[in-house]
């Protein structure tokens, strides 16, 4: 997303100035000073030695400071998030669009699908928790954007349309009955792109499972939204541009920054207060190693996208997550989206921020499970209007269902 992006550098500039800071130092003392003795003979010395010891010490922060930062602005884990894959049953498939996905499966093979897309800069392994807990009893189906971890985007154009017929090729491959989709951040506004084509939804969607996301250009849902626009055309699109063009130089500057655990305490404004070292790694650990130049084509197709008015037109049920402390995705986009679906449900989850998903898995993996059980036990196919006896009784257990106690319903 736009903000995290942004943070990362200028988190990144701070990392590149330490080392060039720490490299003068070191340098000073080096090249020394000439002094002039009493009989005027020119005598060189080495340098102040406090020059080499703060230049070392600065050049050993950028090369080695990710454990120390990890240790002072995150929790101590009890359950490690880890970005690793092949536990699955993996498979590439070549789309339509003549991009190359890959895709992993868990659980049983006979259950229900959850067909799972990650958020922009990361990949399918963010799931960890979540194909974890819900492959006990569904199908879960985890993915790698175009362009991000395996998945490769080929020649084609980097948009939301584009990422659609991706979903609609995957929800194809992997089984011919109805299942849930679930998308975090970019991932539900891929959701929103594909579900808000005329019919089709009908026979292949259940329902779908919004997680911090928003319905329109994210710069005019985040945190301090009005700024953010103003600074659109004259400095993010044209950085955006170089990051796109000078790709290799970037890509150098984010590993150093991943380092120095520069770019850790940038996405440290992703998360809220339950975040753990394992999770705060998993998620830096990807957001550097994905081709910046793919991110940034990705926040780009971000920026020219509007999805506001084709909400109306989401006729299938809808649950909407949202943290209360989302700086990325402001919790009045999940708001505005669960009250302009026609069969909508929205939990607010406390102290939690964009990557709520991961600090609180488990309240966001048990609402997504009770959703699906509902949508399972309620299946009747094509969708009844919102106003039938069944749309009603649905949207009456959605609202009536206790809420976690980290998490509240509006």
């Amino acid at each position: 997303m736009p903000l995290l992006g942004f943070l990362r550098f200028i988190f990144g500039l701070l990392a590149l100035a330490v080392v060039i800071v720490g490299g003068y130092f070191v340098w000073s003392w080096w090249r020394g000073d000439t002094l002039i003795d009493l009989a005027g003979r020119a005598q060189w010395v080495r340098g102040e030695v406090w020059r080499l010891w703060l230049g070392a010490g600065m050049l050993a922060w950028a090369a080695m400071g990710r454990a120390v930062v990890l240790a002072l602005i995150a929790h101590r884990d009890k359950v490690p998030s880890h970005p690793r894959r092949g536990l699955g049953e993996a498979v590439c498939i070549l789309t339509d669009t003549g991009r190359t996905l890959y895709v992993e499966q868990f659980g049983p093979v006979d259950g229900p699908r959850l067909i799972l897309t990650h958020g922009w800069g990361m990949d399918s392994t963010i799931w960890w928790y979540a194909r974890g807990m819900l492959a006990r009893r569904f199908r879960v189906v985890v993915w790698d954007m175009p362009g991000l971890g395996i998945s490769r985007r080929g020649r084609t154009q980097t948009d939301l349309e584009a990422f659609a017929d991706d979903l609609a090729a995957l929800v194809k491959f992997t089984g011919s009955r109805p299942a849930v989709l679930v998308g975090h951040s970019i991932g539900g506004m891929v959701i929103q792109t594909l579900l808000a084509r005329p019919g089709f939804a009908r026979n292949k969607v259940l329902g779908a499972v919004l997680l911090n996301t928003t319905y329109t250009n994210p710069l005019r849902t985040m945190v301090a939204a009005g700024l953010a626009k103003a600074l659109r055309r004259p400095v993010l699109q044209p950085l955006l541009h170089v990051a796109i063009w000078l790709q290799p130089l970037v890509w150098a500057s984010a590993w150093l920054s991943y380092l120095s655990g520069s770019a850790h305490m940038a996405n440290r404004f992703g998360f809220g207060r339950f975040v753990t070292r394992s999770q705060l790694e998993h998620v830096t650990l990807l957001a550097t190693r994905n081709p910046p130049g793919e991110q940034a084509r990705g926040i780009l197709a971000m920026f020219r996208w509007d999805g506001s008015d084709s909400l109306h037109r989401l006729d299938i049920p809808v649950l909407v997550i949202g943290g209360d402390l989302d700086l990325v995705t402001k919790l009045e986009a999940s708001e505005h989206i669960a009250r302009t679906c026609k069969l909508a449900d929205l939990v607010v989850v406390e102290d939690v921020n964009h990557m709520g998903m991961l600090e609180r898995a488990e309240v966001y993996n048990d609402h997504i499970a009770a959703f699906a059980d509902q949508l399972l036990a309620h299946r009747a196919w094509p969708p009844t209007p919102p106003d039938s006896h069944l749309g009603t009784s649905l949207q009456d257990d959605m609202r009536s269902r206790s809420a976690s106690t980290d998490g509240s319903r509006r």
